[in-house]
């Protein structure tokens, strides 16, 4: 009797004890699935906020990259165009006509003539090609390619003047033009419209024109040699040129070994010592020493053989006596 009234006092007290709430979750039967989908949507927060940070990391290393990248954007630009096709620098090739072609140092005569340009009483050289339209109008001057503006000059003599930069020391110049929409500085794009076709007193049988230029180092080129063909097109054939002429220069060079064979051809100390030996004074005069030497032999012999014969004649002289 006391042995149960002790246990029921000892379940009371276990009753009165608070109870673990873990345990009471765990004893639901969707204890674990809520345990489950609480860590995964733990674990994708964690992630996102990561992805976050890294995000923002990225974008504070692309600010920084372009701020110290600032210096390096004209250049590619430069790049761009090393890698474009030149373009005639107006909007219909096709309605122009060429009133005047490049001076082509080897091209005929005719050619060359007709590339001279006539002003003050003089002849100067075509330094590129003068470009009009058909009909003779005016018409926008487009960038042939892109680059930068490095020289905006009124000249009324040429017709001003606006000069583009590009890479490898390539140079677009655009003359006779009038209304020019750039300065120095500014960045053009292939196609863009730079100036207005004008004219120009040096070259007034041209009427309104451009007068376009193509220089590589600062030497003209003919503008036609590279239309529709890329800008790195100017630098292999200037290489080209460069690598035919040293070629040439050693050529020339080498008729320094044909001239000593030249030499050994001629050879007239050969023949002058012929011609010396046919007149070989000294054989002559070595003869003449030995017909002087015989001489003087014969004149000495003379009286020796005198005085043989007369001593010949005193010994039979004295032999008769005896």
């Amino acid at each position: 009797m006391f042995r149960m009234i002790a246990e029921v006092i000892n379940m009371r007290e276990e009753e009165k004890k608070p109870t673990s709430t873990i345990r009471r979750i765990l004893k639901q039967r969707w204890a674990l699935s809520a345990i489950y989908i609480a860590s995964a949507a733990i674990i994708l927060a964690a992630a996102f906020l990561l992805q976050n940070s890294f995000n923002d990391s990225a974008k504070d290393g692309n600010e920084e990259s372009a701020e110290t990248g600032k210096n390096y954007g004209e250049p590619s630009v430069e790049v761009n165009s090393n890698l474009e096709t030149i373009k005639m620098p107006v909007a219909n090739a096709d309605k122009t006509v060429i009133k005047k072609q490049f001076y082509d140092v080897n091209a005929d005569e005719k050619a060359q003539e007709e590339a001279l340009v006539f002003y003050n009483n003089r002849y100067e050289q075509n330094k590129g090609i003068d470009i009009a339209m058909e009909d003779g109008k005016s018409f926008d001057v487009k960038a042939s390619l892109s680059g930068n503006v490095t020289k905006v000059q009124d000249d009324a003599l040429l017709g001003n003047l606006v000069e583009v930069e590009h890479e490898d020391g390539v140079v677009t110049r655009y003359q006779s033009v009038k209304d020019i929409k750039v300065a120095v500085g500014d960045k053009v794009k292939q196609g863009q419209a730079i100036a207005t076709a004008g004219k120009s007193q040096i070259n007034e049988e041209a009427g309104v024109h451009v007068h376009f230029e193509i220089r590589k180092d600062n030497i003209a080129l003919n503008p036609l040699d590279f239309v529709d063909k890329q800008a790195s097109a100017i630098q292999s054939a200037t290489e080209a040129e460069g690598s035919e002429l040293e070629n040439s220069g050693n050529k020339e060079e080498t008729p320094a070994v044909e001239g000593s064979e030249a030499d050994k051809e001629e050879t007239p100390a050969v023949e002058e010592s012929e011609t010396g030996t046919e007149e070989t004074p000294a054989v002559d005069e070595s003869e003449e020493g030995t017909d002087l030497e015989n001489g003087t032999d014969e004149e000495g012999s003379v009286p020796g053989e005198d005085t043989t014969e007369e001593s010949d004649s005193l010994k039979d002289s004295l032999n008769q006596s005896n």
